[in-house]
């Protein structure tokens, strides 16, 4: 697969890169290209994806920084409160991360879940984001546009604000590691993308199910950077 990047433009001249990789190994690289280097960094994560990620993660991320701490918290619903965003604002404070600092959310869920919501109420202490999406549904859809949300009681996704984050990277092999069912969702945010909004687009999907089951990358990543186009350009707009 060749390695390819998406720009979201925002107000006046901010913009910042959606990058489609096969593996981690170039994500240092790229927040070099960004400026994003000699920070404070904390690993915003939870216990599903921690496991699995947040060490290959934290090596690479060595390359750009000397001080990498990590937030991980249980994953589910439950937890997308207030009660967890002190919890992270207090381990932030603790090691010390500022406006010169940035915060790694290494995500994986079905929907949008609570993770980028957690890791975004950062933007009130001017702490920049990255965002690592490794499910099929956060990588089409809920990792572009900086919608966040949180619980509050008793109301779901009732305390929030539109911020964007410093970079996009999706490395695409964690796929492989999807249940099934997960896969499935985010092929039904896929086909509803081509339905709405590019006819061409649904009937390639529908025509390449095989190779899109086997995880192609080539296929992968043109389906993934397609609705990524899509969303940017509703979110540009």
């Amino acid at each position: 697969m060749t390695a390819s990047k998406l720009l979201v433009k925002r107000e006046g001249d901010f913009h910042y890169p959606i990058c489609f990789e096969e593996d981690f190994s170039n994500l240092a690289q790229v927040m070099k290209e960004e400026g994003l280097v000699d920070r404070k960094i904390c690993i915003v994560t939870d216990s599903n994806v921690g496991p699995l990620y947040e060490e290959s993660v934290k090596q690479v991320l060595s390359e750009v920084s000397s001080d990498i701490s990590v937030f991980t918290f249980e994953a589910g619903e439950k937890d997308k409160n207030l009660n967890t965003v002190s919890a992270l604002y207090q381990a932030l404070i603790q090691n010390g991360l500022d406006r010169k600092s940035t915060a790694c959310c290494i995500r994986r869920w079905c929907g949008r879940g609570p993770l980028p919501d957690l890791a975004r109420q950062l933007i009130s202490g001017g702490v920049d984001f990255i965002q690592v999406p490794t499910t099929l549904l956060a990588q089409v859809d809920s990792s572009v546009g900086g919608k966040t949300g949180v619980d509050f009681q008793q109301y779901k996704n009732m305390v929030g604000a539109f911020h964007q984050p410093r970079l996009v990277y999706m490395n695409l092999s964690t796929l492989s590691s999807l249940p099934a069912e997960q896969f499935a969702c985010g092929m039904g945010e896929i086909l509803k993308t081509g339905l709405i909004c590019d006819g061409d687009f649904f009937r390639y999907v529908c025509c390449e199910q095989k190779g899109i089951k086997k995880l192609d990358m080539e296929q992968i990543a043109r389906m993934v950077r397609r609705c990524c186009e899509i969303k940017a350009g509703v979110v540009e707009r």
